[in-house]
C-alpha cells in the first residue's frame, strides 16, 4: 500500500489490465480505464465500474499488460503488481517491454524497479548503490560510473550478463544499442529510476519504423 500512495502522487491516471481493476478499487482507486480480455475481470465488477472504462481487447495474441502498454499514451507508464510473486507473469511483464519498446515504463515493486534502457541513460545515485542489468536479447553496451564497466562486453542471455554491479559514482550513464537491456535497482532508487526514463533524451522507436 505505501508503494502504490508513492506511485499514485507521480501517475495520478489509473489504468488496470484485466482483473487488476479489482486490486485497484479493493485499495480504493476507481480506474480510469481498464484493458484486457476481461477474462479475470469478473461480470460483477463489471457491472460495477463505468461502462466507458472498460476497453475490452479479445485477441489472445498479447497479454493484458501488453495491450496497455500498446495503448496507452504518456510520458511514462509505472507499472504496480507485474514484479511477483508469479515468476511467469514477471517474465511476461519483461517480455512486454520489449514488446512496447517505445514505450516508457517502470515496473515498481516492494523491493525493486525494473525497467527497459533506453538508448541513452543517466541515472543519479548514491555511490555503492546495486545497478544490475539483464540482457533479454544480445545487446551491445557502454557504461560510465559504475564499478565494472559494460564496455567491450557481448550481453546475452546465456552467455554473459551484467548483475549485481554498483555505482562507482553520483551519476551512472548506460548506452546501448537496442532495446533488450533490463536495468534492475533497489526500490529505494524508485525515484532516480523515474526521473531518469522522463529525461532520457532518446526513446526507441515504436515497431515496423
Amino acid at each position: 500500500m505505501a508503494v502504490l500512495e508513492t506511485v499514485r502522487s507521480k501517475a495520478p491516471t489509473v489504468v488496470a489490465a484485466d482483473g487488476g481493476a479489482r486490486h485497484a478499487v479493493e485499495a480504493g482507486f476507481l480506474p480510469d480505464a481498464v484493458i484486457g480480455d476481461f477474462d479475470s475481470l469478473g461480470d460483477h465488477m463489471q457491472a460495477t465500474l463505468p461502462a466507458h472504462s472498460l476497453h475490452r481487447i479479445g485477441e489472445q495474441d498479447s497479454t493484458d499488460f501488453e495491450k496497455c502498454l500498446s495503448r496507452i499514451r504518456a510520458p511514462l507508464v509505472v507499472g504496480l503488481g507485474f514484479m511477483g510473486p508469479r515468476l511467469d507473469h514477471q517474465l511476461a511483464a519483461f517480455h512486454a517491454l520489449m514488446r512496447c519498446a517505445d514505450q516508457r515504463c517502470v515496473l515498481v515493486g516492494e523491493t525493486q524497479v525494473a525497467f527497459l534502457c533506453p538508448p541513452e541513460l543517466h541515472l543519479a545515485l548514491p555511490v555503492g548503490a546495486l545497478v544490475s542489468v539483464f540482457p533479454l536479447c544480445a545487446v551491445s553496451a557502454r557504461s560510465k560510473g559504475v564499478e565494472w564497466p559494460l564496455d567491450g562486453l557481448d550481453l546475452a542471455p546465456g552467455r554473459v550478463i551484467g548483475t549485481s554491479n554498483r555505482a562507482a559514482a553520483d551519476q551512472v550513464s548506460i548506452y546501448c544499442d537496442r532495446p533488450g537491456l533490463l536495468v534492475i535497482l533497489p526500490g529505494q532508487q524508485r525515484a532516480a529510476a523515474l526521473a531518469a526514463l522522463l529525461t532520457a533524451p532518446v526513446p526507441w522507436p515504436a515497431p515496423g519504423r
